[in-house]
Protein backbone atom coordinates (compact mmCIF):
# COMPACT_ATOMS: atom_id res chain seq x y z
CA UNK A 1 0.00 0.00 0.00
CA UNK A 2 2.56 2.79 0.73
CA UNK A 3 5.13 1.27 -2.61
CA UNK A 4 1.58 2.08 -4.50
CA UNK A 5 0.83 5.43 -2.36
CA UNK A 6 4.48 6.62 -2.86
CA UNK A 7 4.70 5.64 -6.51
CA UNK A 8 1.39 7.71 -7.43
CA UNK A 9 1.94 10.59 -5.41
CA UNK A 10 5.22 11.15 -6.72
CA UNK A 11 3.92 10.42 -10.31
CA UNK A 12 1.50 13.39 -10.17
CA UNK A 13 4.42 15.38 -8.74
CA UNK A 14 6.67 14.57 -11.57
CA UNK A 15 4.43 15.55 -14.16
CA UNK A 16 4.63 19.25 -12.91
CA UNK A 17 7.98 19.25 -13.25
CA UNK A 18 8.18 20.83 -16.52
CA UNK A 19 5.95 23.81 -15.31
CA UNK A 20 8.55 24.12 -11.88
CA UNK A 21 11.14 24.12 -14.20
CA UNK A 22 10.14 27.13 -16.70
CA UNK A 23 8.66 29.34 -13.59
CA UNK A 24 12.52 29.34 -12.64
CA UNK A 25 13.66 32.74 -13.34
CA UNK A 26 17.14 33.15 -15.24
CA UNK A 27 20.22 34.40 -13.40
CA UNK A 28 21.09 37.36 -14.49
CA UNK A 29 24.62 37.68 -15.86
CA UNK A 30 27.18 39.95 -14.09
CA UNK A 31 27.92 43.36 -15.05
CA UNK A 32 31.17 45.09 -14.81
CA UNK A 33 30.04 47.27 -12.69
CA UNK A 34 28.29 44.91 -10.20
CA UNK A 35 30.16 41.61 -10.77
CA UNK A 36 28.65 39.69 -8.60
CA UNK A 37 24.90 41.00 -9.74
CA UNK A 38 21.53 38.51 -10.22
CA UNK A 39 21.06 35.78 -7.25
CA UNK A 40 24.55 34.32 -6.52
CA UNK A 41 23.43 30.87 -6.28
CA UNK A 42 22.92 30.95 -9.67
CA UNK A 43 25.68 32.53 -11.22
CA UNK A 44 26.60 32.66 -14.94
CA UNK A 45 30.17 31.46 -15.47
CA UNK A 46 32.81 34.22 -16.20
CA UNK A 47 33.86 32.77 -19.79
CA UNK A 48 31.89 29.97 -21.51
CA UNK A 49 34.64 27.99 -23.70
CA UNK A 50 34.68 28.24 -27.35
CA UNK A 51 33.60 24.44 -27.60
CA UNK A 52 30.81 24.25 -25.06
CA UNK A 53 27.24 25.65 -25.81
CA UNK A 54 25.73 28.90 -24.20
CA UNK A 55 23.88 27.45 -20.83
CA UNK A 56 20.31 26.64 -21.63
CA UNK A 57 17.20 28.52 -20.70
CA UNK A 58 14.69 26.91 -18.17
CA UNK A 59 11.83 27.78 -20.59
CA UNK A 60 13.88 25.50 -23.58
CA UNK A 61 14.23 22.68 -20.78
CA UNK A 62 10.82 22.58 -19.69
CA UNK A 63 9.57 22.70 -23.32
CA UNK A 64 11.85 19.30 -24.05
CA UNK A 65 9.40 16.44 -25.38
CA UNK A 66 8.46 14.01 -23.29
CA UNK A 67 9.90 15.87 -20.27
CA UNK A 68 6.60 15.59 -18.13
CA UNK A 69 6.07 11.73 -18.43
CA UNK A 70 9.36 10.69 -18.31
CA UNK A 71 9.56 12.56 -14.98
CA UNK A 72 6.71 11.09 -13.88
CA UNK A 73 7.94 7.56 -14.49
CA UNK A 74 11.25 8.47 -12.57
CA UNK A 75 9.30 9.63 -9.61
CA UNK A 76 6.75 6.72 -9.57
CA UNK A 77 9.56 4.35 -9.61
CA UNK A 78 11.42 6.52 -6.96
CA UNK A 79 7.99 7.07 -4.81
CA UNK A 80 7.57 3.70 -4.70
CA UNK A 81 11.48 2.55 -3.58
CA UNK A 82 10.34 4.74 -0.70
CA UNK A 83 7.19 3.91 0.29
CA UNK A 84 8.18 -0.35 0.26
CA UNK A 85 11.12 0.48 2.51
CA UNK A 86 9.91 3.16 4.39
CA UNK A 87 6.15 2.06 4.93
CA UNK A 88 3.09 4.08 6.00
CA UNK A 89 5.24 5.75 7.91
CA UNK A 90 5.69 9.86 8.72
CA UNK A 91 8.60 10.08 6.93
CA UNK A 92 6.89 9.63 3.91
CA UNK A 93 5.56 13.31 4.58
CA UNK A 94 8.99 15.04 3.22
CA UNK A 95 10.29 12.18 0.91
CA UNK A 96 7.34 11.78 -1.27
CA UNK A 97 7.26 15.67 -2.02
CA UNK A 98 10.71 15.66 -2.01
CA UNK A 99 10.86 13.31 -4.80
CA UNK A 100 9.42 15.27 -7.73
CA UNK A 101 11.35 18.23 -6.58
CA UNK A 102 14.88 16.16 -6.85
CA UNK A 103 13.84 14.87 -9.86
CA UNK A 104 13.26 18.53 -11.44
CA UNK A 105 16.90 20.02 -9.51
CA UNK A 106 18.93 16.87 -11.41
CA UNK A 107 17.01 17.67 -14.96
CA UNK A 108 18.23 21.05 -14.39
CA UNK A 109 21.45 20.83 -13.33
CA UNK A 110 22.48 17.84 -15.83
CA UNK A 111 21.41 20.27 -18.91
CA UNK A 112 23.15 23.66 -17.24
CA UNK A 113 24.99 22.72 -14.61
CA UNK A 114 23.35 25.28 -11.58
CA UNK A 115 21.38 23.85 -8.90
CA UNK A 116 18.63 27.19 -8.47
CA UNK A 117 18.21 28.41 -4.99
CA UNK A 118 14.66 29.66 -6.11
CA UNK A 119 14.32 25.80 -5.75
CA UNK A 120 16.36 24.25 -3.09
CA UNK A 121 16.55 26.64 -0.46
CA UNK A 122 12.28 26.23 -0.17
CA UNK A 123 12.37 22.85 -0.24
CA UNK A 124 15.30 23.10 2.29
CA UNK A 125 13.13 25.07 4.80
CA UNK A 126 9.92 22.87 3.88
CA UNK A 127 11.34 19.92 4.97
CA UNK A 128 13.23 21.37 7.73
CA UNK A 129 9.37 22.38 9.67
CA UNK A 130 7.79 19.18 8.54
CA UNK A 131 10.86 16.88 10.02
CA UNK A 132 10.90 19.18 13.33
CA UNK A 133 7.05 18.95 13.74
CA UNK A 134 6.67 15.53 13.13
CA UNK A 135 9.84 14.58 15.14
CA UNK A 136 8.18 16.67 18.20
CA UNK A 137 4.76 15.50 17.80
CA UNK A 138 5.50 11.52 17.67
CA UNK A 139 8.25 11.98 20.56
CA UNK A 140 11.26 10.99 17.75
CA UNK A 141 13.66 13.36 19.28
CA UNK A 142 16.81 11.31 18.78
CA UNK A 143 15.55 11.21 14.70
CA UNK A 144 15.09 14.71 14.71
CA UNK A 145 18.65 15.39 15.91
CA UNK A 146 20.41 13.39 13.97
CA UNK A 147 18.58 14.81 11.25
CA UNK A 148 19.54 18.19 11.88
CA UNK A 149 23.02 17.45 12.80
CA UNK A 150 23.55 15.24 9.10
CA UNK A 151 21.82 18.28 7.35
CA UNK A 152 25.10 20.37 9.13
CA UNK A 153 27.69 17.46 8.57
CA UNK A 154 26.58 16.82 4.89
CA UNK A 155 26.50 21.01 4.06
CA UNK A 156 29.75 21.80 6.03
CA UNK A 157 31.41 18.88 4.11
CA UNK A 158 30.24 19.91 0.60
CA UNK A 159 31.17 23.59 2.06
CA UNK A 160 34.96 22.29 2.57
CA UNK A 161 35.11 20.70 -1.00
CA UNK A 162 33.63 23.72 -2.72
CA UNK A 163 36.24 25.71 -1.00
CA UNK A 164 38.82 23.67 -2.06
CA UNK A 165 37.67 24.10 -5.74
CA UNK A 166 37.00 20.23 -5.66
CA UNK A 167 36.51 18.73 -9.20
CA UNK A 168 32.92 19.31 -10.33
CA UNK A 169 31.70 20.99 -7.19
CA UNK A 170 29.51 24.02 -7.80
CA UNK A 171 28.02 26.28 -4.14
CA UNK A 172 24.67 24.73 -5.69
CA UNK A 173 25.68 21.18 -4.16
CA UNK A 174 26.82 22.76 -1.32
CA UNK A 175 22.83 24.04 -0.61
CA UNK A 176 21.54 20.13 -2.20
CA UNK A 177 23.36 18.95 0.41
CA UNK A 178 21.28 20.06 3.51
CA UNK A 179 18.09 18.31 2.55
CA UNK A 180 20.05 15.27 1.14
CA UNK A 181 21.88 15.18 4.54
CA UNK A 182 18.37 15.73 6.71
CA UNK A 183 16.55 13.27 5.21
CA UNK A 184 19.36 10.49 5.34
CA UNK A 185 20.16 11.67 9.25
CA UNK A 186 16.65 11.06 10.08
CA UNK A 187 17.33 7.28 8.97
CA UNK A 188 20.66 7.02 10.74
CA UNK A 189 24.40 7.89 10.70
CA UNK A 190 25.06 4.54 8.60
CA UNK A 191 22.39 5.81 6.17
CA UNK A 192 23.85 9.21 6.00
CA UNK A 193 27.44 7.70 5.63
CA UNK A 194 26.18 5.10 2.72
CA UNK A 195 24.10 8.02 0.40
CA UNK A 196 26.65 10.51 0.26
CA UNK A 197 29.48 7.54 -0.99
CA UNK A 198 27.48 6.20 -3.05
CA UNK A 199 26.68 10.05 -4.46
CA UNK A 200 30.43 10.14 -5.21
CA UNK A 201 31.18 6.79 -6.28
CA UNK A 202 28.14 7.50 -9.09
CA UNK A 203 29.71 10.63 -9.98
CA UNK A 204 33.45 9.26 -9.68
CA UNK A 205 33.03 6.21 -12.29
CA UNK A 206 31.67 7.02 -15.34
CA UNK A 207 33.70 10.81 -15.52
CA UNK A 208 37.05 8.55 -14.89
CA UNK A 209 35.88 5.94 -17.72
CA UNK A 210 35.31 9.21 -19.92
CA UNK A 211 38.11 11.04 -18.91
CA UNK A 212 40.34 7.62 -19.30
CA UNK A 213 38.44 6.98 -22.91
CA UNK A 214 39.50 10.76 -23.65
CA UNK A 215 42.84 10.77 -22.27
CA UNK A 216 41.73 14.27 -20.99
CA UNK A 217 41.69 14.94 -17.18
CA UNK A 218 40.46 17.93 -17.17
CA UNK A 219 36.73 15.62 -18.21
CA UNK A 220 36.25 15.33 -14.21
CA UNK A 221 35.82 19.06 -14.00
CA UNK A 222 33.17 19.78 -16.85
CA UNK A 223 32.04 16.28 -18.46
CA UNK A 224 28.77 16.01 -15.65
CA UNK A 225 27.14 18.04 -12.95
CA UNK A 226 27.28 16.36 -9.16
CA UNK A 227 23.53 16.51 -8.28
CA UNK A 228 21.62 14.39 -10.27
CA UNK A 229 24.22 11.98 -8.55
CA UNK A 230 23.92 13.41 -5.06
CA UNK A 231 20.16 12.37 -5.61
CA UNK A 232 20.92 9.00 -6.42
CA UNK A 233 23.14 8.32 -3.50
CA UNK A 234 20.73 9.90 -1.51
CA UNK A 235 17.90 7.65 -2.68
CA UNK A 236 20.15 4.28 -2.23
CA UNK A 237 20.85 5.35 1.06
CA UNK A 238 17.18 5.96 2.23
CA UNK A 239 15.78 2.73 0.78
CA UNK A 240 18.87 0.70 1.40
CA UNK A 241 21.52 2.52 3.80
CA UNK A 242 20.00 0.62 7.29
CA UNK A 243 21.01 -2.58 5.51
CA UNK A 244 23.97 -2.21 3.65
CA UNK A 245 25.52 0.10 6.21
CA UNK A 246 24.59 -2.68 8.70
CA UNK A 247 26.66 -5.03 6.29
CA UNK A 248 29.56 -3.03 5.46
CA UNK A 249 30.96 -1.26 9.14
CA UNK A 250 28.47 -3.82 10.90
Amino acid sequence: MAALLGALVAALGGLMVPTLVARVPEPEPPTASEPDAGDPADPVPDAVPDDEPPKMLYVDIAERPGLGWRSAVIAAVAGGLLGASTGLDWPLLWLIPLTPVAVALSVIDWHTRLLPRRIVVPATLAAIAVVTVVGLATGERDALVRALAGMVVARSFFWVLWFLRSAGMGFGDVRLAAPVGLVLGWVGWGALALGLWVGFIAFALPAVGLAVVRRDRTVLKKSFPFGPFMVIGALVGLVWGTALAGRIWG
